[in-house]
């Protein structure tokens, strides 16, 4: 019996997601964000299933070489641009797109000698003041980037939300009015939605949206669930359980002595730990799914296992553990853990076994 955690990715559900989506955007073309291994779910193979899509995005230049070495030969943008001019040469070898973002990426592109000129999208900072060209400084870095021989015509504009998760904050309105009064008469595809902005913010969706978390069943709105916006969960999240053991009333379990049974009871030994990705911080009572019933977790977890009360119910050893999955949503557990779930499906590592299911697995 294998005691290795496993995430079992459901490419029926990536592909109902993905056709959701995309019936709620009809007019916009899709760009697939796959960055941080999919956020989880594995680079490659969930770009090989995702074979309808208009382009992918990453954020660094090793995840799309990873996808082109691959044998993906979609358009691929890397969404935070190249680091160093260094890279353009190899941008342009593996016909890459870029997002420029910064004045200094500007002239690096002008200033290169490319065999091929580069496909850009230029990213605007409409208020999330993370990345983006200012707003003051656009008109002059459009007429350059439109000047260049180094740059393929037309642009593509594009901006980042930073609240679009809560619908009724005024922050994204604001947004929205700012970009549109920037790129007012200037010529190029528009891309502004992320998932949050696909799922609520329909004037957003404009030639191309970029959902990242909802392709993968997880809502992307604060306190929200995927069956809400019609998405199902693609991931579940499984380890077994490797002992059960008795344990006493006032009896303490695990590191630091965190808990202490109130009754005589049964523990469920589970491998699976934070050295595997489940939160640390997971505090008791945490639920988990054994045989379709919900069970607390109890004491710390540790970094290969973690205690389960499980009381007088027929619990035994290789019985299947859910940590989460489409009848144990991940949001709940990040609500618990005082995290999001991005975090959460990001953390999950290399310990973990990937295994792809479904009817159309190709």
């Amino acid at each position: 019996m294998s005691r290795r955690p496993i995430a079992q990715i459901n490419v029926d559900a990536l592909a109902q997601n993905f056709q959701h989506i995309q019936s709620i955007a009809p007019k916009s073309k899709i760009l697939a964000v796959l960055k941080a291994n999919a956020y989880g779910h594995g680079l490659l193979a969930v770009a090989e299933q995702l074979k309808a899509a208009g382009a992918f995005g990453v954020a660094r230049i090793d995840e799309a070489l990873m996808l082109r070495a691959g044998g993906i030969v979609k358009p691929i943008v890397l969404l935070e641009g190249f680091f160093h001019p260094d890279e353009l040469p190899q941008i342009v070898a593996s016909n890459l797109q870029v997002v420029v973002h910064h004045k200094s990426q500007v002239e690096a592109l002008l200033n290169a000698e490319l065999e091929a000129p580069v496909h850009v999208w230029l990213k605007i900072d409409s208020g999330m003041h993370r990345l983006g060209i200012y707003p003051a400084e656009f008109q002059q870095v459009y007429q350059q980037l439109m000047a260049s021989p180094n740059v393929l015509k037309p642009l593509r504009l594009m901006t980042h939300f930073a609240c679009a998760d809560e619908p009724d904050n005024p922050a994204t309105e604001r947004q929205l009015a700012l970009f549109s009064e920037l790129i007012k008469g200037y010529e190029g595809e528009l891309s502004i939605a992320n998932s949050a902005g696909v799922l609520a913010w329909p004037q957003s969706h404009g030639d191309w949206i970029r959902p990242g978390l909802a392709l993968y069943g997880v809502s992307p709105m604060l306190a929200g669930r995927s069956a809400q916006h019609g998405l199902r969960p693609v991931m579940t999240f499984s380890s077994s359980v490797i002992a059960v053991r008795d344990v006493k009333k006032g009896e303490a379990v695990g590191y630091g002595a965190a808990w202490t049974a109130p009754v005589d009871t049964r523990l469920a030994v589970v491998a699976i730990g934070y050295g595997d990705g489940y939160p640390r911080n997971a505090p008791s009572g945490t639920p988990v799914l054994i045989n379709g019933k919900r069970f607390p977790i109890v004491g710390r977890v540790s970094m290969d296992m973690t205690t389960i009360d499980i009381g007088s119910d027929p619990v035994n050893i290789g019985d299947q553990v859910i940590l989460w999955g489409e009848q144990l949503a991940v949001e709940e557990i990040a609500e618990l853990v005082q995290t999001i779930p991005y975090e959460l499906l990001c953390n999950i590592t290399s310990r973990v076994q990937l295994r792809y299911i479904g009817d159309n697995l190709s």
